[in-house]
């Protein structure tokens, strides 16, 4: 790899299809632009319709002759998530890359509509069944990958029990429970992996993380919260975070470079990955690496969200 790799480097996306959840603003924003900026024909997945039509005039203004668009996902909704696969379907016969890249993190016990915790919800379980409901049109594009954003949090998640993703038994905390979301997303590029492996299919499945990213996922709680976070953040973007646009490099070079293979996991190159310019092979926690947990969840997830798919 090159000491510091850019988007320039990507290849040409012309002609190319992405779907790109969570595309009104941090590093789903940034995905979307560079993905625009190479040529590819980019959907924007979101949940609020100002905030998303206010990301696609950014989009526009800076890339003028962007082939982009809107369509409302969300996530925490099966019903949404069906009705946006159905539109798309409905428009679409291929899709060569699907970013599974929109997560919330760090919100009280709460559930979605469907009665999932929301952070499982929607950063695992509402991409498992897009990733479902769209995997015809992928698998029928070649070249196509599926790439889902990690995160350097499933190192704290303190393992997964998929018989209880909604906290019935297990303690929950805001944080710890966003972890073990991320950790499920990792276990979810496992087992795709290995089922598109088994039936020789040349559809990629790979993951990547932003490291600390500067994104708006993360709000402060509290006065005293704030105080701390405004002391500390001068030293912490200096030496931990990377901007939106350097966190969303990895997810770049996952779905677009040559030599990406199921299963790889990319991450900056920086100390302890926590920034960097250049992506590189990620470390996994070992729990991320278990096949059999990997295919409980599996099927945990076939069962809460309806969606079968490779079997």
């Amino acid at each position: 790899m090159a000491e510091q790799w850019t988007t320039a480097q990507m290849p040409s996306q012309g002609g190319r299809i992405a779907v790109v959840t969570g595309a009104n603003s941090g590093l789903g924003l940034e995905t979307a632009i560079a993905l625009a900026q190479a040529g590819a024909k980019v959907i924007m997945a979101c949940r609020s319709p100002d905030k998303a039509a206010a990301a696609l005039g950014e989009l526009r203004a800076r890339v003028p002759r962007a082939d982009a668009q809107l369509m409302r996902l969300d996530l925490a909704s099966l019903a949404s998530v069906r009705e946006f696969a159905a539109a798309f379907h409905a428009q679409h016969t291929r899709l060569d890359l699907l970013i599974n890249n929109a997560g919330i993190l760090g919100v009280p016990l709460t559930h979605t509509v469907d009665g999932f915790e929301s952070q499982m919800g929607t950063n695992h379980l509402g991409h498992f069944a897009l990733t479902g409901l769209l995997i015809d049109a992928l698998l029928a594009t070649p070249g196509a990958r599926i790439i889902t954003v990690g995160s350097l949090g499933h190192w704290r998640a303190g393992g997964l029990d998929p018989d209880d993703l909604n906290y019935r038994h297990t303690p929950y905390t805001p944080f710890g429970g966003y972890c073990k979301s991320k950790l499920a997303n990792l276990l979810f590029v496992l087992a795709l992996s290995r089922r598109l492996q088994a039936k020789n299919s040349s559809l990629i499945c790979a993951a990547a993380h932003p490291g600390g990213a500067a994104t708006n996922i993360k709000k402060s709680e509290g006065r005293l919260r704030a105080a701390i976070e405004r002391a500390v953040a001068p030293v912490v973007a200096k030496f931990l975070i990377n901007t939106a646009a350097m966190g969303a490099l990895p997810t770049l070079y996952a779905a677009t470079m040559p030599g990406v293979r199921n299963n790889d996991y990319y991450g900056p190159n920086g100390f302890m990955e926590f920034r960097g310019h250049t992506p590189c092979p990620a470390r996994r926690h070992r729990s991320a690496l278990d096949a059999e947990l990997a295919q409980r969840l599996w099927q945990a997830s076939v069962r809460a969200t309806g969606v079968s798919f490779l079997d």
